[in-house]
């Protein structure tokens, strides 16, 4: 990819390469096939696992890799750009260590957040419901305590990774006030934990997305995170950064459509020269290429609002609504690039496309996004804010 930011240290700058590298000779070979065949490339989340590319925003102390979350998330474009089913599988892996990261008891940390950030396990995320996706505070699923344990019933839709996680962070009701709800720690295979057949997706089809179903399920008290209501802003908080990583994968899938059209129009000649040297055609890749930038600036920039701990969740929704939309354009474009052909499966601009499609609707749609930004002008906060304005002790 050209121009990508400059890094912040040594260490960072080879974690993005190996991110790179990896994509290229492990995913890149595979992903045809794979989104073909629906398959599903658990092996290859235990590789980056083990290079350490499922963790890399996470404390050192539990395992993670220590690095900020700008440099993460250029990794995470890095896959996204080769497979975004995979790109999108650690970010929802990340989205799903987040609850116990952030709010978590020491002891639970020390306990359990090291072999969730090994590798060799696989989380997902259990929020949405089939009545509930943008309003989360509906949700019906129930768990009611019953001695040292809570018993949840119901279902999650939507759940990435759904039947194939070793773990599940899940958001049930536990009183019926609207934010009466509580995060859970969930290991797979607890009796009464099933989940349906994958949904039959237009894109994405090499990451399973089914419905959850919890029978009865009996959790430990030890394993709630945080305290009884504290749920729903756990979520909405791990859905601030899970939203930087839809923007990053988007970015990566954007990057990616216009690289396979920059190829194409080198090689395919109209009127006697390459279609690149036609007016019109540059023109339009040009308009691609700053759609492909720009989404990567407002993602990167958000996400150092992030590593320095100020306020970020308005940016975060700028930065998805910038980057997904985007993205749906870029890979709009890159199928008209390569004409009857971009329509075809031998090229994969038109996978691109498709994939492109849900990064406007999971981890909050993108109307959502504008509601979020919409009630931040509204409540007299500006969309957004450079860094030094929101240091303590900047000038007001």
């Amino acid at each position: 990819m050209p121009n990508r930011p400059v890094v912040p240290t040594a260490e960072a700058a080879e974690l993005i390469r190996l991110a790179r590298d990896l994509a290229e000779r492990e995913l890149a070979p595979r992903v045809v096939d794979a989104e073909r065949d629906a398959s599903f490339p658990r092996d290859l989340f235990r590789l980056l696992g083990a290079a350490g590319l499922l963790s890399l925003p996470y404390a050192e102390k539990y395992g993670g890799g220590g690095q900020p979350y700008e440099v993460y998330l250029q990794a995470l474009e890095e896959i996204g750009a080769v497979w975004a089913s995979v790109g999108v599988g650690v970010s929802v892996h990340a989205l799903s260590c987040f609850p116990l990261a952030h709010f978590g008891s020491e002891e639970q940390r020390e306990r359990w957040l090291p072999e969730m950030l090994g590798g060799d396990l696989l989380g997902a995320y259990c929020l949405s419901e089939p009545h509930a996706g943008s309003d989360p505070a509906a949700m019906r699923t129930r768990a009611v305590r019953d001695g040292d344990d809570y018993v949840i019933n119901g279902a999650k839709a939507w759940t990435t990774h759904g039947g194939d996680a070793d773990f599940y962070t899940v958001m049930a009701r536990t009183s019926d006030e609207r934010r009466g709800i509580s995060c859970f720690l969930v290991p797979a295979g607890t009796p009464g934990l099933s989940a349906d057949p994958p949904e039959h997706k237009m894109g994405l089809t090499g990451s399973n997305t089914a419905t959850m179903r919890f029978d009865a399920v009996r959790v430990p008290v030890e394993r709630r995170i945080g305290a009884e209501g504290e749920g729903l802003s756990i979520a909405l908080a791990g859905l601030d950064s899970g939203r930087l990583g839809i923007a990053a994968v988007a970015t990566g899938l954007a990057q990616g459509a216009l690289d396979h059209a920059v190829a194409y129009a080198k090689e395919r000649e109209a009127f006697g020269k390459a279609i690149i040297d036609h007016q019109g055609l540059a023109f339009l890749l040009a308009d691609m290429a700053a759609a492909v930038g720009s989404a990567r600036a407002t993602t990167l920039a958000a996400a150092r609002l992030r590593d320095l701990g100020l306020p970020f969740a308005t940016e975060a929704s700028i930065a998805k609504l910038v980057a997904t939309d985007n993205a749906m354009k870029v890979t709009t474009d890159a199928v008209q690039v390569l004409g009857g052909y971009g329509y075809t499966r031998d090229f994969p601009v038109e996978r691109y496309m498709r994939e492109a499609k849900v990064m406007q609707i999971f981890e909050g749609t993108n109307q959502i996004q504008r509601m979020v930004v919409g009630r931040a002008l509204a409540a007299g906060r500006p969309a957004t804010v450079h860094i030094a304005e929101r240091t303590p002790g900047a000038a007001q």
